[in-house]
Parts: structure tokens; sequence; C-alpha cells
């Protein structure tokens, strides 16, 4: 299955969260490959701890491959490259895990026919070789977006599996955002059309993640006061209010991450020792990406959402 990973505004957390749902698919047993598709900042190396690619990789990329310079972008096994020890040290029966990077300094460059079909040449090889390919976009109405709509609307992709996750955080601003990108003017849903996507067919395949979510419920939360408890969750109801009248309500919800300290501060994949042995993150977090590395997966937890 391909996932298109997508949100409106920058600092959602798609990246990390996305990086971390294909490291927890890759310890659930399955092949996952993430696809660094975030053109004006291809910085998912930075995540995984792969030190050469930080910030992208020099003229073997995906940048350089959609220009048609290489044959073939560079696949980069994250288990054998990492710097990070937790992840050097492979546990038995995980599955591959892989990055393809963006070029450092690439840039967002318009669609054309060649790269399109560049693109689906790429798609379709992956899809055959992984059992998750997490495509990480940029952020809002891009020319990457736009590439992909196109590609996935080609025949040669007709027995691809290829679905979409809008992730935003629990904010405002974020809501209105998410809403926008996939049902506002040349948003997701209208570039699509255009491409020759059938509108309800590609909306049945759009779902949505909340990220850094605070609940007033959590344990983490018992140092705040009654009064301020008591508006966190008047805030959340207003929040919730607003995702539906946006159609980002639970109607359409994928799944939900906690606020976590650690994906705050150093957006990086979260181990269990990061939560059993150094006691940095939280338990509930983990749990959340675990849940939903399995959702995303099983075809059912799309069906009726």
């Amino acid at each position: 299955m391909i996932i298109f990973a997508t949100s409106d505004k920058g600092g959602t957390g798609r990246s990390v969260t996305g990086s971390n749902l294909a490291y927890r698919q890759a310890l659930q047993g399955k092949d996952a490959c993430y696809v660094d598709f975030d053109f004006g900042s291809p910085t998912a190396g930075a995540i995984f701890d792969l030190s050469d690619v930080q910030a992208g990789t020099n003229g073997d990329g995906l940048h350089t491959y959609l220009e048609g310079k290489i044959a073939q972008p560079r696949m980069i096994n994250v288990w054998a490259e990492t710097q990070r020890e937790a992840l050097r040290n492979r546990p038995a029966g995980v599955g591959r895990l892989t990055l393809v990077p963006g070029d450092r300094g690439g840039g967002e460059f318009p669609s054309s026919p060649p790269a399109v079909q560049r693109c689906i040449d790429l798609l379709v090889s992956l899809d055959e070789q992984y059992d998750l390919v997490l495509v990480d976009l940029s952020a809002g109405r891009s020319y990457a977006t736009e590439i992909v709509l196109e590609a996935t609307a080609h025949p040669e992709m007709e027995g691809v599996e290829a679905r979409w996750v809008v992730f935003h955080r629990w904010t405002r601003q974020h809501i209105v955002a998410a809403g926008g990108l996939v049902h506002g003017k040349k948003g997701i849903l209208d570039t699509g059309e255009l491409h020759g996507h059938d509108r309800d067919a590609l909306m049945e395949k759009i779902r949505f993640v909340r990220t850094a979510v605070l609940d007033p419920s959590a344990s983490e939360q018992a140092g705040l006061r009654p009064e301020q408890l008591a508006w966190l969750d008047v805030c959340n109801r207003r929040l919730q209010d607003l995702a539906a009248q946006n159609r980002v309500g639970r109607v359409n919800l994928l799944g939900v991450i906690p606020l976590d300290p650690v994906l705050q501060w150093q957006e990086q994949l979260l181990t269990n020792d990061d939560v059993w042995l150094h006691r940095t993150a939280n338990e509930r977090t983990v749990n959340a990406l675990e849940d939903l590395a399995k959702r995303i997966l099983d075809v059912d937890s799309w069906e009726g959402l």
C-alpha cells in the first residue's frame, strides 16, 4: 500500500509521525519504505539519524531522478546506515526500513509528463517491493502533490492501493487549514478531479491524523489546576465542533498522536528504550503510533469511518 502523507501547514509533525509509522511497521515485521517527496525541505534523514543526508542527498535523490538525470534514486538501508545505536541493534524478525531521500537544495518544480511517468515507475516498483510505501509530500498545495495526483490517476496505477493521510495539529488554525487543503479551492479534491480522479472515490481514500493532541484527562496534566483543566476541556469541545464543521472530524479520523516531549523537542524515532529505559517518551505516544501503524494498512479500518 502507498500512503501519501500531507499537511497544509508546516510544523504539523507530518514527517516525524510518518517516519515513526514506517519504523513501527518494520518492527511489526513489515517491509517499509519512506519516500521524502518534501521538495522544499527533504530532512527525513535527520529523523532517521543518517548523518550524510540530514538535509537531503547530493545529486542522487528524488529531485534528480524525477528530472531524468539518473536512472534510479538512492535507496538507504536505515538499519545499516543510521548513527543511532538503538536502531543499529536491529531486532530479530523485523522488516526492511528504507529511506529514499530528496536532494539537498532541490526546491519545488512544476509537474511535467516525463516527471509524472518517472513518478509512476518509481511508485509501482516500490509498491511491489514493500508492504508500506509512505510518501512524505511538501506542505500545502504543492507541485509534489500535483505530480502524485496525476500519477495515481494514470491507468498504470490502477492495481496499486494508494491512500492519503492529512496531518494537522489540534488547534483552530490547523483544523481550518487541513479542511481547506482537502475540500477548498485547488485543494486535493479539486486537483485530483482536474487530473482524472473521481471526486467521491478520492475522498474515500483520504483520512486525517491529529498530532500533538493534549488530553486533559492524561496523567501528565496532573499538575494543572482545576480551573486550567476545565478550560482545556472547553477548548477541546470547541475544537471538536470546529473539526466537524470543516469535515475533518471523527467520521474521517484515522488516528490521534498525543503531545510528547521527545517528538516536540527532538523530532526522532521513538524506541522502546525511550519509554522504558530512558523514560523520556510517554508510553501513550508509542501505543498510539503502534495502533496507527496497524490501522493504516488495514483496509477495513478505512471503511465506514
